[in-house]
């Protein structure tokens, strides 16, 4: 590292609180020893309080922990950081190497103590996810280049329609990350109107010379999840879905992605749903099936109607088979 780096190292370490040698400090930074005590002057001579003391438990120690600096975390901050570290890359994040080395960082401005507690949270904290083709990963890297700058992108895109893949001309606005997923929220230049792609359903990305601007305020969450479920409020053919049942079936269903979004009321053994008629009796029937009789729909009639149609086309396609 060059040599600001290693002196702020060196301050990182000792702001720890920990007493170091110049041996503990040359073998975790990996430079020379004499290094060590030409940057522990210096520092010195830049006005850091740094106490030397002599002797069998001597070493090198801040007064009162001269830096706190925000860049400075305690340990349940170091934690959080790990943690949620975890998650971004179990998600493809986009900017995992940087991650990683930051990650790296935190760890190697603490203490063996801080380090080895670090280590065992990390140890006993695991996140699984779906698992993802790594061609996906570039895609994400060239997308967010493009957001940063507001560059135009071309990309080759198949849709579950297509084949083969047809080329865009976008303005990507933000990035979302739903259900296992990576989204492309833009401006698609062939359609004239803002859309989501799937991110594994681009085969390859080209930055053009075309700048663009990004909407002020524009929130690519919302817009997402605004198109994924459509807000009932105001409508007309809105009834009440009231389903009973065990607390963990209905525990599932109201962190459900689509119904959890229209739930007005929970109690332990029941739930209740406002939503669109024609959502009902479109949507919900596939939902409800895999729950068995964990649960029992109350109302409205005409759904247990058609979960009974539905259940019986099941049966009689399978017993064609």
């Amino acid at each position: 590292m060059p040599k600001n780096d290693n002196m702020l190292a060196i301050l990182w370490l000792l702001n720890s609180g920990a007493k170091m040698t110049a041996k503990q400090i040359s073998e975790k930074l990996e430079i020379n020893i004499r290094t060590v005590y030409r940057y522990i002057d210096a520092l010195c001579a830049s006005g850091v309080p740094i106490i030397s003391e002599s002797g069998h438990n001597g070493g090198y120690s801040l007064l009162n922990q001269f830096i706190r600096a925000p860049l400075l975390f305690d340990m349940e901050e170091k934690k959080a950081l790990l943690h949620a570290a975890v998650f971004a890359k179990e998600a493809g994040y986009p900017l995992s190497e940087a991650l990683g080395s930051a990650t790296a960082k935190l760890k190697m401005y603490s203490n063996q103590t801080q380090e080895s507690i670090l280590n065992r949270h990390l140890e006993g904290f695991e996140v699984i996810s779906q698992r993802r083709s790594s061609s996906i990963q570039p895609v994400l890297v060239g997308l967010e280049q493009a957001i940063d700058i507001e560059f135009t992108v071309e990309i080759d895109y198949r849709s579950n329609r297509d084949e083969q893949p047809k080329k865009r001309m976008i303005d990507p606005y933000g990035l979302v990350y739903w259900n296992n997923r990576w989204y492309v929220v833009a401006f698609c230049h062939l359609r004239n109107e803002i859309r989501s792609f799937r991110a594994e359903r681009i085969l390859e990305i080209k930055h053009t010379i075309s700048k663009f601007k990004r909407p002020e305020a524009f929130s690519p969450r919302g817009f997402f999840m605004k198109n994924l479920l459509p807000d009932s409020d105001g409508k007309d053919g809105i009834i009440s879905l009231k389903i009973e049942g065990r607390p963990d079936a209905l525990d599932d269903l109201c962190q459900h992605w689509f119904l959890g979004h229209y739930l007005k009321e929970r109690t332990l053994n029941r739930a209740i749903f406002w939503l669109e008629e024609e959502f009902i009796h479109n949507y919900v029937p596939n939902f409800l099936l895999p729950y068995g009789k964990s649960i029992q729909v109350i109302e409205p009639q005409s759904l247990k109607e058609k979960l009974i149609a539905t259940a019986s086309e099941l049966m009689e396609y399978y017993k064609r088979q």
